[in-house]
């Protein structure tokens, strides 16, 4: 029979796979990768928030990670060098966010369960506001499915199918917020993007389809939250790194895979 704590924690490790899977692939597609990276940087700012204003650190993060990406889409909109930009918003939100928390009055919290996650220590309180969120997320990335790949594909396409290539930007903008919101307690801030880039980028190794790619880094997800996990209880390693460093063999894998079918198909050629 599974301990209760780990029956919370696979519930949330399964909710955050569904909602990085279908939304990691448009980051993959867009070549978004720092843009997760300065958003989930972000949400500690929003931890130091919610600790200092006594409100919930789901409020604070979303608040913060919404507003950053705002602030990223609306620079990218104007044709700033997004590189240097974002490099310079990811590192210096969570820098602000960890300075801030050192200020705070009689607050004595372990920020390391916001940098790299405490899935573990998921409560039921946790899992009201994973689940949901991520649930929001997928059904969202779903219903908004073919507008946002044909904006990926061009915005001249999109254009000509009576679409507005800046309001899918603003889903995606608000997609990826809302994971950063629910994902913090899971894998942390700084693997938030891991777990959006790294699923997605096996299954594109694989699949043959926008919509295969989606199910497959899904499925990779999950089999990465199991994983890690395991890895976890097995040998007392930090839940969240042992999640990505699944997530990450499973990518090597995928890529000798690939390349090994590669040159059998030439050899067959």
């Amino acid at each position: 029979m599974l301990d209760d704590f780990l029956v919370r924690a696979l519930i949330a490790g399964l909710a955050v796979a569904l909602a990085t899977g279908p939304l990691g692939c448009f980051v993959v597609w867009r070549r978004m990768a720092y843009f997760g990276d300065a958003t989930s940087h972000a949400a500690i700012l929003g931890v130091a928030l919610a600790l200092g204003f006594a409100v919930s650190v789901f409020a604070g993060t979303l608040f913060v990670a919404l507003l950053m990406a705002m602030i990223v889409s609306t620079l990218a909109g104007r044709g700033w060098a997004m590189d240097t930009t974002l490099g310079v918003l990811a590192h210096s939100s969570l820098a602000l966010g960890l300075v801030a928390v050192s200020f705070l009055p009689g607050v004595r919290v372990d920020l390391s369960a916001y940098l790299f996650g405490d899935i573990l220590a998921v409560s039921r309180a946790d899992l009201a506001v994973i689940v949901p969120g991520a649930l929001a997320v997928a059904a969202l990335v779903i219903w908004r499915w073919r507008a946002l790949l044909t904006a990926t594909l061009s915005e001249d396409l999109a254009h000509a199918a009576g679409l507005h290539p800046a309001r899918e930007r603003l889903v995606l903008t608000v997609a990826l917020a809302v994971v950063v919101a629910v994902s913090i307690k899971v894998v942390g801030a700084l693997l938030i993007a891991a777990m959006l880039i790294i699923p997605a980028a096996t299954a594109r190794n694989f699949a043959r389809t926008p919509e295969g790619m989606a199910a497959m880094a899904v499925g990779i997800g999950a089999l990465s939250a199991l994983g890690g996990l395991r890895l976890s209880l097995s040998y007392d390693t930090p839940a969240g790194p042992s999640i990505v460093a699944i997530a990450a063999g499973l990518f090597a894998g995928s890529v000798v895979a690939r390349t090994l079918w590669q040159q059998v198909r030439a050899a067959r050629g």
